[in-house]
């Protein structure tokens, strides 16, 4: 890595953690867990909670990652008065010999709570770790094409309803098989029957 791209990261690092301590200004590199929370337009609450040896620069980390929850938090982005749907930061400063025990407790508890965890394990870097039952695992090819189906049948829905006029051709309009096919063309069009999976 050249000096130029380290100081560019370091740079992009340093804006994000500005940004989070707009969020929470008591934010900082001290060891501890910290929680992620937001509440939907519908009241539906989601949570993650994760450990940290330094926790700005770890928050600072998921802003730029690829993780489940650094998408997440790409999408909704960070609290604000003009974004009250965003995620929220808070956290709780533990000694680093603590930090699986307390992460695991924090877990259940915002769980016993009725969030929605977006944690994909129990916690902890060690011994005790477990996949949290709800948790869905990657997609397979076979569902990508489902989902591929899906966007296709949307997007071409949206299309016929706002600029085309679909019909069967004069000249077939009494053609059983130009019939089926015009149902076949609807069938691929409905979204409902895509998510059935064809």
């Amino acid at each position: 890595m050249s000096y130029q791209n380290f100081r560019q990261i370091k740079a992009i690092e340093q804006k994000n953690k500005q940004r989070l301590l707009e969020v929470n200004p008591g934010l900082d590199d001290e060891s501890g867990i910290y929680f992620l929370t937001r509440e939907d337009e519908n009241g539906f609450r989601y949570a993650y909670i994760g450990q940290a040896v330094h926790i700005l620069t770890r928050l600072a980390q998921h802003i730029v990652g690829y993780q489940h929850i650094d998408l997440s938090l790409k999408k909704h982005g960070l609290y604000a008065e003009d974004n009250p749907y965003g995620w929220k930061v808070n956290f709780r400063h533990y000694t680093t010999n603590l930090l699986d025990k307390m992460e695991q407790l924090w877990i259940k508890q915002y769980a016993d709570k009725g969030y929605q965890l977006r944690n994909k394990t129990s916690g902890s870097q060690g011994e005790g770790k477990s996949q949290i039952a709800d948790y869905r695992p990657q997609k397979g090819y076979r569902d990508g094409l489902k989902q591929g189906r899906i966007n296709l049948a949307r997007e071409l829905s949206s299309i016929a309803e706002k600029h085309l006029k679909i019909e069967i051709r004069d000249d077939k309009k009494n053609n059983k098989i130009s019939q089926r096919q015009f149902e076949k063309f609807k069938e691929l069009l409905n979204t409902e029957k895509c998510m059935e999976g064809n």
